[in-house]
């Protein structure tokens, strides 16, 4: 029985390192937007900014943060580290536009409630967080197996959905 117990103790330690170091890889990635956001050159325009989208917002060069309708980065499929110019017209409209996407890759995972209405999608236990105008384009429920773009390379806590795999169980009782 003690084997047993060790075995239990040493995969909750296994599985708690393994999530610090998600959250590191995550907080180093965030950084590295931060400075690349800092590296973008400037329009002598003063009414277009550049910016790196971090899964929510725009962060511009100077830290500023602009808020990316979710409508347009689920259908763009935006994910963190993707470069956006935005246009503040005379008007006060704001117009985004992607400038510069990251390397992506793709992956299938199972959709999830997260609370608050917000959702994730598990893949393998790594959960990334997905825009919820995505979800209600694609009537995605829990248990759905979707498919996300995320950066290659990088880190991140955020995902953009590309489609639905396969529809989950959905008892209807």
């Amino acid at each position: 029985m003690s084997k047993e117990k060790d075995l239990i103790e040493i995969k909750r330690l296994l599985d708690g390192a393994e999530n610090n170091i998600l959250q590191a890889k995550s907080i180093l990635f965030s950084n590295q937007l931060a400075d690349k956001a800092k590296n973008l050159d400037t329009s002598s325009d003063s009414e277009t900014i550049e910016g790196i989208f971090n899964g929510e917002d725009m962060l511009g060069k100077d830290k500023t943060k602009y808020t990316v309708p979710s409508n347009y980065a689920s259908k763009s499929k935006l994910i963190p580290g993707d470069v956006l110019k935005l246009s503040i017209e005379t008007d006060g409209s704001y117009i985004y536009k992607q400038i510069g996407p990251i390397k992506r890759k793709k992956a299938i995972g199972e959709l999830e409630e997260a609370g608050d209405g917000k959702y994730v999608v598990n893949v393998n236990g790594k959960k990334y967080q997905v825009n919820n105008a995505s979800i209600t384009y694609f009537k995605a429920e829990p248990g759905d197996k979707l498919t996300i773009i995320i950066p290659d390379k990088e880190e991140s806590e955020w995902a953009a959905v590309e489609n639905i795999n396969e529809k989950g169980d959905h008892n209807e009782d």
